[in-house]
């Protein structure tokens, strides 16, 4: 298992406890994804399973600057971070290969007036488009969408009681969701049990996009 990241203390730390190769580098650079294309076609010449989960919204973690610059934050965060991997790394991909993208259940309806949601949403007939690409060759691709999962650095420190208690009330399942919830639908995605299974966004929300 191969983990990439921006923070190296905190790669580092994670590749540890997981006992995975940690990679630093600044997806929204096309320079360092090459550096890191090369480090994985060196060291392990080809790839089963590619999960972009890089990303955040800039604008509520403190962002400033006018709307093209808040606009264009989000696009290096949400975006680039996802297109520029995945486009460097798609010819190592094995046969039977498996792409996921994180999104978000902003993507669907809206993130309350930032640009994160459409920038997220933007990953979306990405997705499409590549698996009808790479089909032919056994490779799919597909997208979670979480809502509310807790416990996050998304998530913490910027949610007051009533803001929680507003969005879990919103699900139908009644609970936040968690990582292991996030963890579970994309170790099924990558799984041989899923081999069917492309195009597709799977919501992890506990149902609340439909609302109530």
């Amino acid at each position: 298992m191969v983990i990439i990241g921006r923070r190296a203390d905190v790669l580092e730390k994670t590749a540890g406890e997981l006992g995975a190769t940690a990679v630093p580098a600044d997806l929204s650079e096309p320079a360092q994804v090459e550096r890191v294309r090369a480090v994985l076609a060196d060291r392990f010449g080809s790839i089963d399973v590619l999960v972009n989960n890089a990303g955040g919204n800039v604008e509520r973690h403190g962002a400033s600057g006018g709307v093209a610059e808040r606009w264009t934050g989000n696009f290096r965060a949400n975006v680039l971070t996802a297109v520029l991997p995945t486009e460097a790394f798609r010819d190592l991909l094995n046969p039977s290969g498996r792409i996921v993208f994180i999104t978000s259940i902003a993507a669907l309806r809206g993130s309350g007036g930032t640009s994160y949601g459409p920038m997220k949403a933007a990953l979306h007939p990405y997705a499409f488009d590549l698996a009808a690409a790479l089909g032919p060759r056994g490779v799919t691709v597909n997208v979670v969408a979480p809502g509310f999962i807790a416990d996050t650095e998304f998530f913490g420190g910027t949610l007051d009681d009533e803001r929680r208690a507003t969005l879990v009330a919103q699900t139908h399942t009644g609970r936040a969701g968690t990582p292991q919830d996030v963890a579970e639908t994309v170790h099924w995605l990558a799984s041989p049990g899923a081999g069917h299974v492309t195009a597709q966004i799977v919501q992890v929300n506990g149902g609340a996009e439909r609302g109530r």
